[in-house]
């Protein structure tokens, strides 16, 4: 029986810190891709967390598996992780950071129809799947009318550079159905994304090199930006997702991360002077709006079994 519970105070005020954080991880991969490709900071950037991550699980006396069935689907999870951000980081070359944030969180989409379909607890009612349609239209009507921010790259380009987002964004979706329905899910957070991370430190790194886009110019903002994204992105972020992921249920938390793009776009225009359109004030109402119909039905429906309980026969 699944016993993860619905979204609680602390898990909003976690996942809000951590859609902060992830709103920011595209914006400082882009800005310092001068100094070392995408691909080749986020291989560098999850070696050095995956390294955090082991000395935090060594720490607190765990043994990391290496040879047994966790260890294999652990080394899948890597894979859809490496491919997840081995993506986005050829969609930053090609498309605008604020087009990689939104495609990326496609993702509880994905992730919503994989559960739906093999965990009964998971199974999401009409009002959440509207809710799950309005936050999607809400994003896409958020953009409506923003001016490319590449606009050196031709137009066949960035749209390879969104569909490669897109399928990021569905590589993520699925790494939270393996993990949710493998014996991943009785593993603590901490070992899988141990795994993710050594997976991906160690693939990313490989292709980078294998593909030309290995050079490294030390600077101080590559070094303040991998400083950023390996503790804070790949350590501290992560681990929380992880754990919330034990916690509750996937599908709200899923859901919940439509915050991330619009923070973005909002990081946009307080850091970068982006205009605050319309289209964004809208969009990110129907988000916002979609994001409660999902997270306030399971709370809806306990209050009216409660209420039908509480009368008298």
């Amino acid at each position: 029986m699944d016993d993860r519970k619905s979204l609680d105070p602390r898990a909003v005020v976690l996942m809000v810190l951590a859609c902060s954080i992830w709103a920011v991880q595209p914006i400082t991969l882009k800005a310092t891709a001068e100094y070392a490709t995408p691909v080749m900071q986020i291989g560098l950037r999850s070696l050095l967390a995956a390294l955090c991550v082991y000395t935090l699980i060594r720490v607190r006396g765990g043994q990391v598996a290496f040879l047994d069935r966790v260890a294999v689907f652990g080394a899948l999870a890597g894979l859809l992780f490496s491919a997840e951000f081995l993506l986005v980081g050829e969609a930053l070359k090609l498309t605008s950071a604020s087009h990689v944030v939104v495609l990326m969180y496609t993702a509880p989409i994905f992730a919503a129809l994989g559960l739906h379909l093999k965990i009964p607890s998971e199974r999401l009612a009409p009002m959440q799947w509207a809710g799950i349609g309005l936050a999607a239209l809400g994003i896409a009507v958020s953009f409506l009318g923003r001016e490319d921010a590449v606009p050196s790259v031709t137009m066949s380009h960035r749209l390879l550079g969104d569909a490669l987002a897109l399928i990021a964004g569905a590589c993520w979706g699925f790494t939270t159905v393996l993990i949710r329905t493998s014996v991943l899910a009785r593993v603590p957070g901490a070992h899988t994304l141990f795994y993710q991370l050594a997976v991906a430190g160690v693939g990313l790194t490989a292709v980078a090199a294998a593909s030309g886009q290995g050079a490294v110019h030390l600077a101080w903002p590559l070094i303040g930006n991998l400083a950023f994204q390996a503790l804070l992105v790949s350590f501290f972020s992560f681990l929380i997702w992880f754990w919330l992921l034990t916690q509750y249920k996937a599908s709200q938390l899923g859901v919940f991360s439509f915050m991330t793009p619009m923070l973005g776009v909002a990081l946009g225009v307080v850091l970068l002077g982006e205009p605050l359109t319309h289209e964004f004030m809208i969009g990110a109402a129907g988000v916002l709006c979609g994001i409660m119909m999902v997270t306030a039905y399971p709370w809806i429906r306990q209050k009216a079994v409660r209420n039908a309980s509480a009368r008298p026969a």
